[in-house]
């Protein structure tokens, strides 16, 4: 006989599952890791967090997460407001960074093309980087754009998508890819940082 929790930690439970590499019983283990009395005050940290989220938001020219109009790196006047790194990302977006490595400013995609998960153009965002570009180089003169996608199936359809239709718009605008220095099949979210720090120094031209 299967023993009742109660509606709240069942809840709780619940909601744990939905969360990326959670299952059922990874699930109601750190549901009761939160639960015990002496980790009450990471439940209360774990509460204050999500709800300091509801002020999160898009950002205007990005579109990471942040709450103000503009991210900390859109909003940098140090940043070379010429180069656009396109990433699917957020993750991405943050391991690019910490590599230290670029100098410019990003676009984040809602993910790469993937027609077997309904994921079309539209879906990824590619319609709001066409007007980021074109905003680009009205106001900052844009002079690169560089898909920095995985070396996957999808990310390769996504760099090479990208860059017919930044060609045929505007075929005089440099566009450049990682280099091969990424491991193939890799996702850049997982990749070390001194890798990452090669490839968008080796980047090569499409």
């Amino acid at each position: 006989m299967a023993i009742e929790t109660s509606p709240a930690i069942s809840a709780l439970i619940k909601a744990l599952e939905e969360l990326p590499g959670y299952g059922p019983r990874s699930a109601q283990r750190a549901a009761f890791f939160l639960l015990a009395p002496e980790r009450r005050e990471k439940l209360e940290a774990l509460k204050k967090a999500l709800e300091g989220t509801a002020a999160i938001r898009r950002c205007r020219l990005c579109r990471t997460w942040c709450e103000a109009e503009l991210c900390p790196v859109c909003a940098d006047e140090k940043r070379d407001r010429s180069l656009i790194c396109v990433v699917e990302s957020v993750q991405d977006q943050m391991v690019l960074d910490a590599s230290l490595s670029w100098p410019g400013l990003y676009f984040v995609l809602s993910g790469r093309l993937s027609p077997l998960d309904n994921a079309g153009p539209a879906e990824i965002g590619l319609p709001q980087l066409m007007e980021r570009i074109e905003l680009g180089l009205r106001e900052d003169g844009l002079r690169e754009v560089v898909a920095a996608t995985s070396y996957t199936p999808e990310g390769d359809a996504t760099a090479y998508y990208l860059m017919g239709a930044v060609k045929k718009r505007w075929p005089d605008l440099r566009i450049t890819r990682l280099s091969r220095g990424l491991p193939s099949g890799l996702e850049i979210e997982y990749t070390d940082l001194a890798s990452i720090a090669g490839a968008v120094e080796d980047r090569r031209r499409l």
